[in-house]
């Protein structure tokens, strides 16, 4: 008795602990830990950024964006090629949104051949209407081909020539002090005014380079291509004349043959005049 009653004791026990292992891998297989989401404060530089209803990113209206420094000499160029309806009404178009913003174009050159009809010109603009006039000729033009814009800045060395140049000019200021004060001999004078011919022609040179960079600053290069495709057509490979324009050509000879003519004779009257002596001296002497 006390044998069959450990064996069913044991078989409990070991049936509750095998149900024991199953109910803890249960529990462990959909364990899950919560963890607490901290506030996070946003940074400033995102504030320029609204994302739209549709999940697409755009700046806001009011945003601020960086814009460069007034100090700062910076040249600007564009390049683009458009594709237009009409070459001359586009380009009558550009030319009075140039005028409106006290742009004008430099240099023009109208293309015509067998396939398209294409213009080609150069619009110097004022820097701060840089921008508007290539948005406003956007507007204008019927597909974009391409847009190229570039910048060079020439900051340090705008800085660089003012500074030689107020060095050469103080040394120019004490060369003519010297040449009125402690210049006595002829050779002092003379040596003193070629040291300023020299430093005249250095200041020259550096305020020439100055006002190019301040006119390159000041005005922009926008080199515009307006193109307009036309319909195919095959050139000729010979022309076939109409009778008004053979009887032209045949009046035209028969005037040429007359003064080629004249001309002949006019070149050769010394024999002609040679001929008719000679013609009465034998008519004469026949005669007797």
């Amino acid at each position: 008795m006390k044998t069959n009653r450990f064996k069913s004791v044991w078989k409990i026990s070991m049936f509750l602990l095998l149900f024991g292992f199953l109910y803890g891998c249960g529990q462990g297989g959909s364990y899950s830990e919560e963890l607490k989401m901290g506030d996070v404060d946003l940074n400033e530089s995102f504030e320029a950024i609204e994302v739209e209803e549709d999940g697409i990113a755009s700046f806001k209206p009011d945003a601020t964006l960086i814009k460069t420094p007034d100090n700062l000499k910076i040249i600007k160029s564009a390049s683009a090629r458009y594709k237009v309806k009409d070459v001359k009404v586009a380009t009558a178009q550009i030319r009075k949104i140039a005028l409106q913003y006290n742009a004008y174009i430099s240099d023009l050159r109208y293309e015509n051949n067998l396939y398209q009809k294409q213009n080609r010109f150069t619009i110097k603009v004022p820097q701060e209407s840089f921008d508007n006039i290539m948005d406003s000729i956007g507007n204008v033009v019927e597909f974009v081909e391409y847009e190229n814009i570039t910048t060079k800045d020439v900051t340090e060395e705008y800085i660089d020539l003012q500074g030689r140049l107020e060095t050469k000019l103080e040394v120019k200021k004490r060369y003519e002090d010297i040449l009125r004060k402690n210049a006595k001999t002829v050779e002092d004078i003379l040596n003193t005014e070629e040291k300023l011919r020299v430093l005249q022609e250095e200041i020259e040179s550096v305020q020439g380079r100055l006002k190019y960079l301040t006119n390159k600053v000041a005005y922009s290069t926008i080199q515009i291509d307006l193109y307009e495709t036309v319909a195919y057509t095959k050139e000729p490979t010979a022309y076939k004349k109409t009778f008004g324009a053979k009887a032209k050509d045949a009046l035209s000879f028969g005037w040429k043959m007359i003064e080629s003519i004249v001309l002949f004779f006019i070149h050769i009257w010394p024999l002609m005049l040679l001929a008719i002596i000679v013609i009465l001296v034998l008519r004469r002497w026949l005669k007797k």
